[in-house]
């Protein structure tokens, strides 16, 4: 007899399962080890091999001294870091998942970063490249950023949000209604138009 697992929200089992036996079957530290391996993946590749890509592309190498640009480019990548790992650790604790769309979390995350924003992970990864395209005062990062927002918009609008409205029905429409895609709410509690 197998092992019931969830998978995008629903369980393997016959009949389906009571969710949080299938999610008590999995040990914290799998978990945080896939996490783990997933995010250095997409981070590495997205945030860093195509960036340093692009800029060595176009010629641009690092700048010869720091300026206000270059402070300002490692505060906002920082905090845009700083923002990814928390929606990371969040991932592993509360939603006992990982960031990725094919081992996603196998409950809803509304806490953490999630409670003011929906999707907190995609801007702190937006922000990372906005701080290195200050940093190395690259317009051709600034268009990479701007194409990585475009596609993870759609990515979001046209893949997670079903995704995740069929796997949470009413629990992810309610938290839909509190807590808005892009802009942050401030009043988490509170309905947002």
């Amino acid at each position: 007899m197998s092992t019931p697992v969830r998978v995008w929200g629903r369980c393997s089992a016959a009949g389906g399962c009571a969710a949080e036996r299938c999610l008590r079957q999995e040990p914290p530290t799998f978990i945080a080890f896939r996490a783990l391996v997933y995010s250095s993946l997409f981070i590495g590749f997205l945030l860093v091999f195509l960036p340093a890509r692009f800029l060595a592309w176009s010629g641009i190498t690092q700048p010869a001294s720091i300026g206000a640009a270059q402070v300002a480019g490692i505060v906002i990548g920082a905090m845009g870091a700083a923002l990814a790992l928390w929606c990371i650790v969040t991932f592993i604790v509360i939603g006992r998942g990982t960031p990725a769309p094919f081992d996603p979390p196998r409950r809803l995350v509304t806490a953490g970063p999630y409670r003011f924003v929906r999707n907190p992970m995609y801007i702190g990864a937006a922000l990372a490249l906005a701080g290195a395209a200050l940093f190395y005062q690259s317009s051709v990062l600034l268009w990479y950023c701007a194409a990585f927002g475009l596609i993870t918009h759609l990515f979001v609008v046209v893949y997670e949000e079903p995704t995740l409205r069929s796997s949470f029905s009413a629990e992810y429409t309610d938290y839909c209604k509190r807590v808005k895609r892009w802009w942050p709410t401030l009043r988490p509690n509170a309905r947002v138009s």
